[in-house]
């Protein structure tokens, strides 16, 4: 009997695709994670493999590469990636990853019977290998200078605001015109969220305060676009030998995390590389949704974005923030579908409630959240499938989440500091005719924000 390996954490799936597969004659193995069903590949070897893109611990795109490897460990094995969205960017990552195919969740009967009778083959001209190179070995752990993290208090300021690209000039002076990163003090933590351009202010504003003492801090990337890395190369930390830096991130579609960050510090794109520098530099590819820094506990959730995008939560003894940079709401996506097979059709509009729920879950409570609101609902019906969302969708999800601050962020390179500021006062207008009294602000560069410890 042949054999199928389902590979994802939603139990509704795996259960309507091993009924329909074994109605057709095959065995079926289960996992709800990447690692497990990795494991579970390499020792059962079966004729074909569903792994969800957004699968725990080990990615679709990394279970897929690990079973392509150079080795041959499966090269006859049928993979299809399967996911929540439907970005021709998604599928072509898939495709070089070495998945056979590539489906849109929730699957339909027809289109696995479709996807079964044809049987594709593998191409083999889409496997990928990426050569990379040693990364440099981190210092003994040092924590952060205690008086750059006064006790008792959570500090987040924002150093970038902008979305896409960087737009410096006279019309963005009041919101700012660097690319997505913020900084976060607490609990003896200093945790930067990612590394667009405005990271470069924060570098020297860190290298001022500590006057030649040795720093140490942690710098979360939500994704590798180059919107939310390209300020890395210009971080003044990175090139002082005191320095210890920890950069954490998910692995995405194609290299890992150290070839991403790495390749775009390559000559002719800049004039030193990533082994130069000269900082205690460590590298960790997460897995697990929920990890810790320091004593701060961390969740990790996937957004709907091209590629594998994360959000952040920090939950301190100060407070809560959450963090979601790039998110395309799923319904108002899947509404306004230019595929006639998803658009209006009640599995899929019933799918993507389930899975914005899910957005909503993982924000639920929280101090401050900061969140894509790239556009007005006007700008939305040309974009869409951009991966981005628009004013009311945040709104809502903040109100329904019980969030007590909400800040827009992201703001579109073609917003100029008349626009965001009629967007903000939108969406304070609109949760007002809800009825509700939620905190609305557009993140602006160099506002900061505190809260205090909560004393019981």
């Amino acid at each position: 009997m042949k054999t199928a390996l389902l590979i994802d954490q939603d139990h509704d799936v795996r259960a309507s695709l091993a009924t329909w597969l074994r109605q057709t004659g095959w065995d079926i193995l289960e996992a709800e994670e990447g690692e497990t069903g990795l494991a579970l590949a390499l020792e059962q070897k079966p004729e074909l493999v569903f792994c969800d893109i957004q699968s725990p611990r080990f990615n679709g795109f990394q279970v897929c590469r690990s079973l392509r490897a150079p080795n041959g460990l499966l090269p006859t094995t049928k993979i299809v990636l399967t996911t929540s969205s439907s970005y021709g960017a998604d599928k072509l990552n898939a495709l070089e990853a070495g998945a056979t195919d590539y489906m849109i969740k929730p699957i339909m009967r027809s289109d696995l019977m479709h996807l079964l009778n044809n049987g594709a083959t593998v191409d083999d001209t889409a496997t990928r290998v990426v050569t990379r190179p040693a990364n440099d070995a981190p210092s003994a752990p040092i924590k952060p200078l205690a008086d750059m993290v006064p006790p008792g208090q959570m500090s987040i300021r924002f150093w970038g605001v902008r979305g896409s690209i960087p737009t410096p000039g006279p019309t963005t002076a009041i919101f700012g015109g660097n690319t997505s990163c913020i900084e976060v003090r607490v609990d003896n933590e200093i945790i930067v969220m990612d590394a667009g351009t405005g990271i470069r202010p924060l570098g020297d504003q860190l290298a001022s305060e500590a006057t030649g003492r040795p720093l140490a801090l942690t710098v979360l990337i939500s994704h590798t676009h180059w919107d939310h890395i390209q300020g890395f190369p210009f971080f003044a930390p990175a090139y002082n030998p005191k320095n210890d830096i920890r950069i954490i991130g998910f692995e995405g579609a194609r290299d890992g995390l150290l070839a991403t960050l790495s390749s775009q510090m390559e000559s002719p794109y800049f004039p030193i590389g990533w082994q130069q520098l000269p900082s205690h530099i460590a590298l960790v590819e997460q897995k697990e949704l929920k990890f810790k820094i320091g004593s701060i506990d961390v969740e990790a959730a996937y957004l709907n974005h091209p590629g594998l995008c994360m959000g952040y939560r920090l939950n301190t003894s100060c407070g809560s923030v959450a963090y979601l940079p790039d998110n395309e709401p799923f319904q108002r996506y899947k509404y306004h579908s230019n595929e006639p097979h998803q658009a209006g059709q009640t599995e899929f509009l019933t799918y993507a409630r389930k899975m914005d729920q899910k957005l909503v879950d993982f924000v639920e409570g929280v101090d401050v959240l900061i969140m894509d609101s790239q556009y007005d609902a006007t700008e939305y019906q040309t974009r869409v499938g951009w991966g981005h969302g628009c004013v009311d969708d945040v709104v809502a999800l903040a109100i329904n989440a019980n969030v007590k601050k909400l800040f827009l962020f992201h703001h579109d390179p073609s917003h100029d500091d008349d626009k965001i500021s009629k967007m903000a006062q939108w969406g304070r207008d609109f949760a007002t005719a809800l009825g509700e009294t939620i905190e609305i602000e557009a993140a602006k560069e160099g506002l900061e924000i505190v809260l205090k410890e909560q004393k019981t």
